[in-house]
């Protein structure tokens, strides 16, 4: 009886695990970032910090963020701080991580890219085109996520 429920279980994350269901994931997640990266960049550039403080400045705010927005839906939904806390770092540590790994990659590794100032549309076209690429690497991670029950798949019992 218990190897059935498991089985059916399994069968249901697997079910839940569609480019769709990964791509609205993904894109949640990215807006998250999306808000953390660019005002992380828009600071440190404004501020004429150097690389790194500018780079670590933009991935802690993308990590605050995308937490925020999860956190702010699960608590809606009615969960105690201390669960939804829970709720939202197993559900968007690794799809953060992924794409504050490929945004920060491109953006760092883009000829000119860190040095460009805010009035450039070198910084603007390479930031887009560095969320972009995240995007599209991070969707089948959080696809083959989902379709184990991880990541955001734990939010989605608080959907409504």
């Amino acid at each position: 009886m218990e190897h059935e429920a498991q089985a059916a279980h399994a069968h249901q994350h697997a079910a839940g695990a569609t480019w769709s269901t990964a791509v609205r994931a993904t894109l949640h997640c990215l807006t998250g970032c999306a808000i953390g990266e660019v005002l992380g960049m828009v600071i440190g550039t404004a501020l004429g910090w150097g690389n790194v403080p500018t780079l670590v400045l933009a991935i802690v705010l993308a990590f605050f963020f995308g937490y925020a927005l999860t956190l702010r839906g699960v608590l809606v939904a009615g969960v105690d701080l201390k669960a939804a806390i829970r709720v939202a770092l197993a559900a968007d540590t690794l799809s953060i991580a992924v794409m504050e790994l490929i945004d920060n990659g491109v953006i760092a590794l883009w000829p000119g890219a860190m040095d460009a100032g805010l009035d450039d549309a070198l910084f603007w076209w390479v930031l887009a085109l560095a969320l972009a690429a995240a995007f599209v690497i991070t969707t089948p991670v959080n696809k083959w996520m989902i379709g184990r029950g991880k990541g955001h798949a734990v939010v989605h019992q608080y959907h409504h």
